[in-house]
């Protein structure tokens, strides 16, 4: 860890002077200098089996090859939307658009025709490369019906399809990019509403996967099985981005299926995992089922939504390490804090972590924007190269998220302790207020799931016509059982004060969730209100 004793709740950059600056064409030929004949990228089928591969020297010069074909279509500058699952052609347009200048649009395979027009016409895409389905999803019909209208749309590519992707590709693009050229957008997971397009500059992207991947013990040579998803900032830009420069070789898994994970993870036996809580739960619930032994892992990551306590203490009995719990979001590239592997039980259960080096951190005063005292609550905020340029076509909302001294509020409370460790108390937004008190759903929850019946959990406010608000706590079972609603209360109020135990309890199947694997708790409100 970093020592330090900060006399109030502002951790400065810290680690030196920072390194020069990188365009995504830097770092891949950077990294072909160190590892051209290692593999870089394989592909996993649906039955874990691996496909195609290439060597960092092979995957240098494919997106190269793209690279020149993009540059006869497009300016630089030019926006492309991709509407893909985890392929490879998703990684080789990202490294292609890179190297000549065109903004990367990242699109959820997921969304349907309202949700694929709005993002074209929002980020003012003149292209969009996509495949014709995805579990079902008739993604080209999709295409075709979003894009009737758009005038802006130039080209629809299938990314399958090598003679249209690669049209002349003989001739090369010649163009020089710079590090703080905007190269994604990428629009907001919506666990409160619909998404905004951050606006995400190479430097960011890069320097952030490079520093998170490196706290997370990532080493040259490393497999790394690669199971988020890639229109999301963890998979593009961490595990991709940051995979590559550190010289990993990345498996490439097209869904997430843990009965297919757990097998391949055995397989191939990596010193690292990552994945979002949900993920998680999934993998070490089929590991336990089958049997099989993940014991040889390393290093877990996990962030995304908030890691429980007892999240992390079920990683040790199925993996045999702690979780390294990561904090971040879309619009800082996306870590901001992460914790080290030898940190205390306390700080690995209990905190999300030190800042990644280069960036300042601080705990703002939500009213008056003055930094707080240590162990105040307050609004996490983040300064440096990993903050996003702004939203795309809102500078209202940009204006609400940077203010006038650089600073990106995150929307999350939290605080900071002497040694620059931050605890997450809840959002901002998701803050309760019943009967004028502020109750934090995160403290709610990671109660709850120290139940032997509870393997996840949302605590949301719904409307009460005496309490203003009160606590609805959603759950799904670990066990099959579904404790009722007395037992569960007497479970809370033996750790909790009263006001802050949930007055409506609901069992679920499924979650509503984003496409990186966030609980839309939006969603359980208006499912809860619909129903109430």
């Amino acid at each position: 860890m970093y020592k330090v004793d900060l006399k109030e709740s502002f951790f400065p950059a810290i680690g030196g002077n920072a390194p020069a600056p990188l365009t995504i064409s830097q770092t891949i030929e950077n990294s072909v200098s160190k590892w051209g004949s290692q593999k870089a990228l394989r592909e996993l089928l649906d039955d874990g089996s691996i496909n195609r591969e290439w060597t960092y020297q092979e995957l240098y010069d494919q997106s190269q090859k793209l690279a020149n074909a993009l540059a006869t279509r497009h300016a630089q500058g030019a926006r492309i939307a991709v509407y893909a699952n985890n392929i490879p052609e998703w990684v080789i347009t990202e490294l292609a658009c890179g190297f000549a200048g065109i903004v990367l649009v990242t699109v959820n395979p997921s969304f349907q025709r309202n949700e694929l027009k709005y993002v074209l016409e929002q980020s003012g895409a003149e292209a969009i490369y996509f495949i014709e389905n995805f579990r079902g999803n008739p993604m080209g019909d999709i295409v075709r019906a979003a894009c009737s209208g758009i005038t802006a749309i130039k080209h629809k590519i299938d990314l399958k399809d090598d003679a249209a992707m690669y049209a002349g590709s003989e001739n090369p693009h010649g163009r020089t990019c710079n590090p703080d050229d905007t190269v994604q957008i990428q629009y907001t997971s919506g666990t409160t509403g619909f998404p905004k397009g951050a606006l995400l500059h190479a430097n960011g992207l890069i320097r952030n996967g490079i520093d998170s991947q490196t706290r997370s013990g990532v080493l040259p040579g490393d497999s790394v099985v690669h199971f988020l998803p890639l229109f999301h900032t963890t998979g593009c830009a961490m595990m991709v981005l940051g995979g590559l420069s550190c010289g990993v070789t990345i498996n490439l898994s097209p869904i997430f299926d843990p009965q297919m994970l757990v097998d391949v993870i055995a397989r191939e036996k990596p010193r690292y995992l990552g994945g979002v809580p949900t993920m998680l739960v999934a993998l070490m619930q089929v590991a336990n089922a089958k049997g099989t032994d993940l014991s040889f892992i390393e290093r877990v990551g996990s962030g995304g939504s908030m890691v429980a306590p007892e999240l992390c203490k079920q990683a040790k009995e199925v993996f045999g390490v702690y979780i390294q719990i990561m904090y971040g979001q879309t619009e800082t590239s996306p870590v901001i804090t992460q914790t080290w592997h030898d940190d205390s039980l306390e700080d690995l259960t209990q905190t999300t972590g030190q800042p990644l080096p280069y960036m300042d951190v601080a705990i703002l005063d939500p009213g008056n924007n003055t930094i707080t005292p240590i162990g105040v609550q307050g609004e996490i905020c983040a300064r440096g190269y990993n903050v996003m340029h702004g939203y795309n076509d809102n500078p209202e909302a940009t204006a609400a998220t940077i203010d006038k001294d650089g600073w990106l509020h995150t929307g999350d409370l939290g605080t900071m302790d002497s040694r620059g460790y931050v605890k997450i108390t809840g959002r901002v937004k998701e803050m309760i207020i019943r009967g004028g008190e502020n109750l934090f759903p995160v403290e709610i929850e990671n109660v709850i799931l120290q139940h032997p019946d509870v393997a996840e959990a949302a605590v949301v406010g719904v409307p009460d016509p005496k309490w203003g608000e009160e606590v609805a706590c959603f759950m799904r079972s670990s066990t099959g059982k579904k404790p009722g609603n007395s037992d569960l209360k007497s479970f809370m109020r033996d750790r909790l004060s009263p006001q802050k135990t949930p007055t409506h309890w609901v069992w679920v199947d499924d979650w509503p969730l984003t496409g990186s694997g966030k609980i839309q708790k939006f969603k359980l409100r208006e499912q809860f209100e619909a129903e109430n």
